[in-house]
């Protein structure tokens, strides 16, 4: 279902979002029905992004390399030789 909102805008501005419609085939309303489906779109990417990340830094990821059993073993020189 679709809303219509009112919306002020300086005068120029309009003029050139009228010229920019004509070019692409559509109206100025158009255009920004179309920026706002974009900009909720990215938003949401964007949130369920956020999400995905924050719930991977609750987890435990190995980063590579060999585990050290005991305090012993991570000062052993004798293995750097």
């Amino acid at each position: 279902m679709k809303q219509n909102i009112t919306l002020a805008i300086d005068k120029p501005i309009l003029k050139q979002a009228r010229e920019v419609a004509v070019r692409r085939g559509s109206s100025v309303s158009g255009l920004l029905a179309e920026e706002l489906r974009k900009l909720v779109k990215r938003e949401a990417a964007y949130n369920q992004a956020r999400a995905k990340a924050l719930a991977h830094l609750d987890s435990p990821f190995h980063l590579g390399g060999a585990r050290i059993a005991d305090r012993a073993g991570l000062h052993d020189r004798e293995s750097l030789r």
